[in-house]
């Protein structure tokens, strides 16, 4: 029974519904965007309770910490409770707030913006991102 509680970070993400395949956890784990302690993390370390990983997901960061084992990939609302989310509230409105940026509108049947436009557009999406 001693083998059946180890268990592997990428096989853990995938079961608690991080990535999408194994695969994709695995290759996470390979370009270093799981880390625990600020260290990378190889796809084969062994994932114990109360372990605490920084994971990168495209600009999604999640902080999160093990609270069970979770071995297969299961229904997501039980998978949930595998593990507590403790991403800082900073980085959690700074990325949902990236998806409420005004929308830049053109009317249809405008054509390409030509250089001006593109460069008030610019102008427009510079200004939002520096406040």
């Amino acid at each position: 029974m001693a083998e059946q509680e180890k268990l592997r970070i990428d096989k853990y993400l995938w079961a608690i519904r991080l990535f999408k395949t194994r695969t994709m956890a695995t290759e996470a784990c390979k370009a270093g965007r799981v880390k625990q302690n600020g260290q990378n993390v190889k796809p084969s370390v062994v994932v114990k309770v109360g372990d605490v990983y920084q994971v990168s997901k495209g600009i999604e960061k999640k902080v999160i910490e093990v609270v069970d084992l979770l071995h297969t990939r299961v229904e997501s609302k039980i998978a949930v409770t595998k593990y507590k989310d403790i991403t800082p509230l900073e980085q959690t409105i700074a990325y949902k707030s990236m998806f409420h940026a005004p929308a830049m509108k053109r009317d249809r049947g405008t054509g390409r913006p030509t250089k001006r436009d593109r460069r008030e557009i610019d102008d427009h999406t510079d200004n939002f991102f520096e406040e």
